[in-house]
């Protein structure tokens, strides 16, 4: 027989968790680059005996969360005119350098520092394909960043932005300012372009996310109620064998 306490506070554990990864995603709806996630979970069977909660051949019923899974659509982009700003079109990461390493990124909102580095809006140093920061001159006056990545100064080349991609995107590790890390070989991206002018936003839909976030509260009420109701069928379970045990 099901414990109808641990179903419930099982589902209830999943539902918090999966109300604060829908909080999250609305919060950052407004952040360049970033992407939503969704919490996978399963539910399953076990044995009484190999939990604390019986030693009968009675099946508990659980939810478990399996984890998160990012979803790694493209948002939309929108135009700025800023001639350092860039998106990706396609797959693949911004590598930038960071007092914790090397670090991975979407957001190509650019600028320059006081040496001329090319570097973040978090004032990371973006890197170039050979390993180093792009350096722009300071009587530049027509910078360019083609399809392909390569900045330029009027005829002049500049450097490469450093494009890269991995064998599997969700197993990068978000960290803080939207930047990603992973122990995963780098590789080059294909069918991939650099838009010059461009930002790309982040994927979450606010309706879906809303939507979602009344659902959870929902299912969340009422699971509150399956188990105030087994908490109250307890307690007049108890208060009867007391009165039986009484005119004994």
């Amino acid at each position: 027989m099901e414990n109808t306490i641990y179903i419930a506070l099982s589902s209830q554990m999943v539902l918090r968790r999966q109300l604060s990864m829908v909080a999250n995603n609305l919060a950052n709806v407004n952040t360049p680059s970033f992407k939503g996630e969704e919490m996978l979970f399963s539910e399953y069977l076990t044995d009484a005996k190999n939990t604390r909660f019986g030693s009968n051949d009675s099946k508990y019923h659980f939810v478990r969360a399996l984890g998160n899974m990012r979803d790694l659509a493209e948002g939309p982009m929108t135009r700025t005119g800023n001639e350092l700003d860039v998106a990706i079109d396609g797959e693949g990461y911004f590598v930038v350098n960071t007092e914790e390493g090397k670090r991975y990124t979407r957001h190509g909102r650019f600028q320059l520092n006081q040496n001329n580095e090319l570097i973040t809006a978090a004032g990371h140093v973006v890197q170039s394909e050979n390993g180093g920061p792009i350096t722009i001159p300071v009587e530049a006056v027509n910078i360019s960043i083609s399809p392909d990545g390569t900045v330029a100064n009027g005829d002049q080349n500049i450097g490469k932005l450093a494009l890269v991609t991995f064998e599997d995107q969700q197993k990068l590790e978000r960290g803080q300012n939207n930047l990603y890390q992973t122990d995963q070989i780098e590789k080059p991206p294909e069918r991939t372009n650099i838009v010059q002018g461009m930002l790309e936003q982040s994927n979450v839909n606010s309706i879906i996310e809303l939507t979602q976030m009344i659902e959870i509260h929902r299912k969340h009420d009422s699971v509150k109620r399956v188990i105030d109701d087994e908490h109250r069928r307890i307690e007049r379970m108890i208060n009867r064998l007391g009165q039986s045990s009484g005119q004994s």
